[in-house]
């Protein structure tokens, strides 16, 4: 565990590993608590950096403040001068997705690889009436829980595995929605991304990119990561097929296998 000074506030991030350092970036609901399964595989041969964003997990929470993305990006910035890395390789899903992409166009000499999962060239009319929906609901956990949690899933993923789901779906409930600093803290972050625009800023990202796309995702659909691959110079695509929003959870061998295959493979000449 470890933290560093951004702005006068606390920045929590972890190091695993050695290695070409890769930076994973959380979802909105994440912390760096959820990549802990993924820790062993991702750190064998790089140095993994972990990070919660402002109003995520042991960072500071900007209780009373209103913002946008760009906070976010500065303390990524900040955390990689503070570690002293020149470049690094990037991945993020959804919310860190986003962030990574936005990072990667302001500082395109900074990012190696970009792994996108589940990102979108902007904040449309969709997804922000559907972050409407969880802050209307962000006071009651079971209301929550319905609204937000199950569409990340695909169908068949959510059928199939009851079990794990009434397990998650209680420590949800009855630990998490219940805290009402963390479900402030997640309206805050949900707004945050109202704004969110980098359409016109796709073009300025030279490093080699791969963006992924699920079968079942209505948050981020298909749509946005052909948007988002058109407008990158040479990016590729990526479909996973009976996989929802929550790829890591549904096929996590995949998720961890496209992260260290795109950034680790090399080619002479390419």
């Amino acid at each position: 565990m470890a933290f560093f000074e951004f702005d006068n506030k606390k920045i929590h991030y972890e190091v695993h590993g050695e290695g070409a350092p890769i930076v994973l970036l959380n979802g909105i609901m994440m912390s760096t608590l959820s990549w802990h399964m993924f820790i062993p595989a991702l750190s064998a041969n790089n140095r993994l950096i972990l990070m919660d964003f402002f109003d995520q997990g042991q960072s500071d929470k900007l209780v009373g403040q209103e913002y946008d993305q760009t906070v976010q990006i500065k303390a990524l910035k900040g955390l990689l001068d503070h570690l002293g890395l020149a470049k690094v390789s990037l991945a993020g899903v959804s919310y860190g997705g986003n962030i990574a992409l936005n990072f990667a166009a302001i500082y395109p000499e900074m990012v190696t690889r970009l792994v996108a999962f589940h990102a979108a060239p902007k904040t449309g009319a969709w997804l922000r009436d559907v972050g409407k929906s969880w802050i209307a609901a962000a006071s009651d956990p079971h209301a929550f829980y319905n609204t937000s949690i199950p569409v990340i899933y695909s169908p068949e993923f959510y059928n199939n595995n009851p079990e794990w789901v009434a397990v998650r779906q209680n420590f949800l409930t009855n630990q998490v929605f219940t805290n009402q600093d963390f479900m402030q803290a997640l309206v805050r972050l949900t707004v945050s991304a109202d704004n969110y625009d980098i359409t016109d800023k796709l073009g300025k990202i030279a490093a080699k990119t791969l963006v992924v796309a699920a079968e079942y995702d209505p948050l981020t659909p298909q749509s946005d990561q052909k948007a988002v691959q058109e407008g990158i110079n040479g990016a590729e695509l990526v479909f996973l097929p009976g996989c929802g929003h929550a790829s890591m959870y549904e096929k996590p061998t995949l998720f961890a296998s496209l992260i260290l295959g795109f950034v680790n493979a090399k080619f002479e000449g390419l």
